[in-house]
């Protein structure tokens, strides 16, 4: 008589949106593996976990998108379960146990507990840093704190994520040397406001303490910051950027806007007088940093004259890097009580002027470099090139370089030396020193 085999299941996680969602998958599937689940991330499984992103109608339309194309495999026999969690879900959980009901469950940003619950496995809380990464092996995200408490008008973000709460920096030390010993290189630090690191938990900031405890770690070469906020930034975290060798030269610091009456429908806290200083003191303070930044435009009541203005100050400032969003009226933010007055074509065609001004700015700043040497980190091999990256570059929105694999072997999450030889607008191409 033969015996009838019994299923195993196999959880497929499927991540959208930003690094934030990157590293909750990662710790979701680390709880999974503690548990002896059998997980993949973005691969095959007979159960799946959407991980979903809430922040502007394009993430939202692409979660939606991935949830039902899920829900047509669950209707046709390729998949057993569907669950959804994160920032789509905590924000429109009732919305969409409506209209897409053959979900199994939906779960919110809090809710990891309960998820492995129904996944058959249980919390571990000691199980600090035991994460499945599913970046390359030489960097991982290191996510220092949960939530924002800042009133910016136009962000649903504390919607979705609450109030601001620190991890404590012995437990982001832990983890951090955990992912050393995997053999991370680079740590990415991540939040939703950098700056405010410790105010809650230490009730002062503490991100310059975090960063000197962080810089004493054996393995990790490279330390990156994103995400800090202009409003209240601590003077001391640019005298450990000078300082330490380990911390990159580098600073993500979306600004959003430039005009006064902008920033201030924004409740940004700042104006365009002390954001312009604030730049000019990273400079001076940390003369080889690589400023990012993003704007917004579009925003309610901006004018022409608004975004002259702004166009004005980015071809002044020459920022390193930078991103452009047109603005999304977003549900339950103070800036919906607004009229949402600038057509979407006029949105649409000042993001691509600022963006053209900035592949100028960035060729430009590129020029420069052809003849220097830089340390660089491999991150992959893609066809005829291998392609890593400066220290002024995170992965993934900034430059690469390009080193012919024809002419030489590297290996990758390993760091080398390389002369730029030509450049791009946001590309360099280099030789081996």
């Amino acid at each position: 008589m033969r015996t009838k085999s019994i299923k195993s299941n196999k959880i497929n996680v499927v991540t959208l949106g930003c690094s934030k969602n990157i590293y909750d998958s990662e710790v979701l599937m680390g709880q999974l593996k503690a548990n002896g689940k059998e997980v993949s991330h973005e691969k095959e499984g007979n159960i799946v976990v959407v991980n979903t992103c809430g922040f502007i109608e394009n993430a939202k339309a692409e979660s939606i998108n991935t949830i039902l194309e899920f829900v047509r495999k669950k209707n046709e026999g390729k998949v057993d379960k569907v669950f959804v969690t994160g920032c789509l879900s905590e924000r429109y959980k009732s919305d969409l146990e409506k209209e897409i009901a053959n979900v199994d469950q939906y779960f919110g940003t809090s809710d990891l507990p309960q998820l492995l619950k129904v996944l058959g496995a249980d919390y571990k809380h000691e199980l600090i840093g035991e994460r499945i990464i599913t970046t390359p092996k030489n960097y991982a995200y290191l996510k220092i704190s949960e939530g924002c408490d800042r009133p910016c008008s136009f962000c649903a973000i504390p919607l979705m994520r609450g109030k601001h709460r620190s991890k404590s920096i012995s437990d982001l030390v832990i983890e951090a040397k955990k992912l050393a010993s995997s053999g991370v290189k680079e740590l990415i630090l991540i939040a939703q406001d950098l700056t405010y690191y410790g105010l809650d938990l230490y009730k002062r900031r503490c991100l310059a303490e975090l960063l000197n405890a962080l810089v004493k770690i054996d393995g990790i070469e490279w330390i990156r910051l994103h995400y800090a906020f202009p409003t209240g930034f601590p003077e001391d975290v640019l005298k450990v950027i000078n300082k330490e060798d380990k911390i990159c030269n580098y600073l993500d610091i979306p600004l959003q806007h430039i005009s006064d009456n902008i920033l201030k429908s924004m409740r940004r806290g700042t104006t365009h007088n002390r954001t312009t200083k604030l730049i000019q003191k990273f400079r001076q303070q940390v003369p080889n940093i690589a400023i990012r930044t993003t704007l917004i435009v579009g925003y309610p009541g901006e004018t022409e004259e608004d975004f002259k203005l702004l166009k004005q100050w980015v071809k002044d400032m020459r920022f390193e890097r930078l991103g452009c969003f047109t603005y999304s009226h977003e549900e339950n933010t103070y800036a919906y009580n607004l009229e949402d007055n600038i057509p979407q074509e006029v949105k649409q065609s000042r993001a691509n002027e600022i963006m053209e001004l900035q592949s100028q700015i960035s060729w430009e700043l590129n020029q420069l470099k052809v003849g220097k040497t830089f340390k660089v980190l491999i991150d992959r091999k893609d066809g005829q090139y291998f392609i890593g990256r400066t220290e002024h570059d995170s992965p993934d929105i900034d430059n690469e370089v390009l080193i012919d694999a024809s002419k030489v072997f590297l290996r990758v999450g390993e760091f080398t030396n390389v002369k730029v030889v030509k450049a791009s607008d946001f590309d360099l191409y280099g030789i081996v020193q």
